[in-house]
């Protein structure tokens, strides 16, 4: 191309030029002619010139065809990497299009177009988006596969990953056992499938690739774990006062008499907890009557995994235990406000705002509320010392020792040594600890076992009874180097990309930006 003028006006720089080859290939069937038809004018945007927009007047010429079997009879010469045929943009300005859109999709991405001095609207971004080919897919040995919602509690979608790369390959418009086995058996040649406890996932990868490993991953494992060592220690809450320690509070001046008859306020049964009596009665005698979950759900206007939670749970006690075991903001200050009651302290907003120095992040009205039974001129209960709460001690049993403070473990060998049935639970997530720090999945057997044959860990049990449904796949995981942490990231990666598009991106178009951004 020969540049013939440069045209400048504020804010565009027009360059006027020709073409001076010879001769044109025909772009239908390659055929080269000489003949020359006419000569036009060709407008191009083109790349930015510090901040500044560039036009491109190209005066190019249509060639005859000179094959008679070309559908074309006419042709227009075009100049490579810079036109292509019906093109309005040069090669350079559509890549760097395609590289805003992807990484900012419509709206932002338009905006930083115009900054750098190219105009463009956010729908012809999108366009390019879309049009752009998805790579070819070849063997994916090392597959990992997760869920992400499309619209969350309506949709879900399926996230393909490429355990080598840690890059997507395929993107799923469900996550249905015959969607996931199709692709499977579209795509021969995986051995090794990384995957969350999902049963459809299991089913599809068994279908779909029969000979291929199926890898449970183990962060899902460990947290499931916590969950149910969790529930446990909830369980045993009377066991922590063990590690208690005196209350301190702001002042100590004043202190009621020590030798006085504490009356202790009666409490009564909280209305949640009778709620809970009741649901579990009317929803136990219409599954007894065969009633399907979704069926109860609708008639009582209840999700299904409330209704699925209180079909699936043993007992009564095993529901009414997590309801009385219910966090309170109030939690490890009502001995400090007992003892400020004692001391003649009966403004409610006076002690939530000492409260609130040691760390209360509640209301007054929560303060007034459980100060309203002490008010009636009873005795307030004499200060009873500090435990640690459920998820401290969770945590400190999740945790390996070294990685506790001196004083952490001292209160949890003080919590332990008060309740033998954590001290067995410490035992067992040791254990499982072991097994999957280690890469002992031959060890998982007898781990279930001892769990089973243990009955103090009512909750433990019921997590082995799940390992057990998959259990080949758990051992594989607690064996194998692989596990789902990049397909975790690629989730987290699709949640800021619908963010970015505001959660409307139909589904083409957020696939082509998981596959290609």
């Amino acid at each position: 191309m020969l540049v013939e003028d440069v045209e400048h006006v504020v804010g565009l720089l027009r360059l006027c030029g020709r073409v001076r080859a010879t001769r044109g290939g025909c772009t239908g069937c390659g055929v080269i002619s000489r003949r020359v038809h006419s000569r036009y004018v060709r407008t191009l945007a083109d790349a930015p010139i510090a901040g500044q927009r560039v036009e491109l007047a190209l005066r190019v010429r249509r060639f005859f065809c000179d094959n008679s079997g070309c559908e074309k009879k006419t042709f227009a010469e075009q100049v490579p990497e810079l036109t292509a045929p019906h093109a309005r943009r040069t090669g350079l300005l559509r890549r760097m299009l395609e590289a805003v859109g992807l990484a900012l999709a419509g709206r932002a991405g338009a905006r930083l177009a115009a900054r750098l001095g190219i105009v463009v609207g956010r729908d012809a971004l999108l366009r390019l988006v879309k049009a752009l080919p998805t790579p070819l897919l070849g063997p994916v040995p090392v597959l990992g596969v997760d869920d992400f919602a499309l619209r969350r509690g309506h949709r879900y979608g399926s996230v393909l990953v490429d355990m080598a790369t840690h890059r997507p390959v395929d993107v799923l418009a469900d996550r249905e056992v015959d969607t996931f086995a199709g692709w499977l058996s579209a795509h021969p040649g995986t051995e090794v499938i990384c995957r969350d406890r999902a049963g459809a996932y299991a089913e599809g990868a068994r279908l779909g690739a029969p000979g291929a490993v199926q890898v449970a991953d183990r962060w899902h494992l460990w947290h499931n774990l916590a969950e149910h060592v969790e529930n446990t220690v909830r369980a045993h809450r009377g066991c922590l006062r063990a590690s208690a320690t005196p209350v301190r509070g702001v002042d100590d001046a004043g202190d009621a008499d020590e030798d006085a008859e504490p009356v202790v306020v009666p409490t009564r049964e909280l209305p949640i907890m009778t709620r809970t009596r009741e649901r579990h009665r009317v929803i136990s005698e219409r599954a007894a009557a065969g009633v399907s979950m979704s069926a109860i759900a609708r008639e009582l206007g209840l999700d299904r995994a409330t209704v699925r939670r209180f079909v699936r749970a043993e007992n009564l006690d095993e529901l009414l235990v997590k309801t009385r075991q219910r966090a309170s903001l109030l939690d490890g200050f009502t001995d400090y406000l007992h003892h400020r009651w004692a001391q003649g302290v009966r403004d409610a907003a006076a002690l939530t705002g000492e409260l609130r120095e040691l760390g209360y992040r509640g209301s007054d009205q929560t303060v007034r509320r459980y100060l309203a039974p002490l008010r009636d001129g009873r005795a307030a209960p004499p200060a009873r010392p500090l435990a640690p709460t459920v998820r401290e001690v969770t945590g400190w049993l999740l945790r390996p020792s070294a990685a506790l403070e001196e004083s952490q473990r001292v209160r949890l060998k003080q919590v332990l040594a008060n309740c033998p049935e954590l001290e067995a639970t410490a035992g067992h997530v040791r254990g499982f600890a072991e097994m999957m720090t280690q890469r002992r999945g031959d060890r998982l057997e007898d781990w279930l076992t001892a769990v089973e044959a243990d009955t103090s860990q009512p909750e433990l049990a019921r997590f082995a009874r799940g390992l057990r449904r998959d259990q080949a796949a758990v051992t594989a995981g607690l064996t194998h180097e692989h596990s789902s942490g990049a397909v975790e990231g690629a989730v987290n990666r699709i949640k800021m990309l619908k963010r970015q598009m505001f959660g409307r991106a139909g589904f083409d178009l957020l696939r082509t930006r998981i596959l290609l951004a």
